[in-house]
């Protein structure tokens, strides 16, 4: 992916979230990882469905910024997300983080709760996975960027690699190989998180079921 394709995606994926309501105002974040090891990122208190391609913030590998307009401050816990998922996925290259209204009330609800999901649906067993439910931290937080790395590290050693996390009261922090590809996640978890509203109690799916999807497609879970 060129810088220019990287400009336009997270753009166009911009957009397309505000547009169907996962982000509001100047919430979320987008970032690209480029391939001289640099990153794009949205600016901050930017709002995602007015994006200039011109106008995002372009960072060296170090993080220092390089030119657009000033940085999100999230900046520095998406490269803590790249550097440890890249352990288990070199090639992942996006970061989007949300707050998507099911998924926030969700976690109002889940408070204390290792994960945020149970495993309702093979596609968020297949797509989406594990979602630990990080404790609360005020935005910005480095104490929250150090857990998500941790939580990352520690999924990755039990064999089962995650692509998402949820900051508690905050909203979902997703990562995949494109921006397209982690937009997908974040809409699976997304959805699943609104059945899970919408069904409370509904049970999970068993071991047995969820041993098919390992050995038919390759889930992590």
């Amino acid at each position: 992916m060129t810088e220019s394709q990287a400009r336009e995606d997270i753009c166009r994926i911009g957009a397309s979230l505000f547009a169907r309501g996962y982000v509001h105002a100047t919430a979320g974040n987008i970032s690209v990882r480029l391939d001289d090891g640099g990153f794009l990122i949205t600016p901050t208190d930017a709002c995602l469905g007015a994006l200039d391609p011109a106008r995002l913030a372009r960072l060296d590998a170090q993080g220092q910024q390089l030119s657009g307009d000033r940085a999100s401050k999230t900046i520095a816990l998406h490269r803590r997300i790249y550097a440890a998922a890249a352990a288990s996925d070199p090639h992942t290259r996006c970061v989007i983080h949300t707050h998507s209204t099911h998924c926030v009330a969700l976690s109002l609800r889940s408070e204390g709760q290792a994960e945020l999901l149970p495993p309702i649906t093979p596609y968020f067993v297949m797509k989406v996975g594990h979602v630990p439910h990080i404790s609360y931290h005020r935005p910005g937080d480095a104490a929250a960027a150090e857990a998500v790395a941790q939580a990352i590290a520690d999924y990755a050693a039990r064999g089962t690699p995650i692509r998402a996390v949820m900051l508690a009261r905050l909203g979902p922090n997703v990562w995949h190989d494109s921006p397209a590809a982690a937009m997908a996640t974040l809409e699976e978890m997304e959805e699943t998180a609104r059945l899970a509203m919408l069904s409370p109690g509904v049970t999970p799916l068993d071991e047995a079921r969820i041993d098919e999807l390992r050995r038919q497609f390759g889930a992590h879970w």
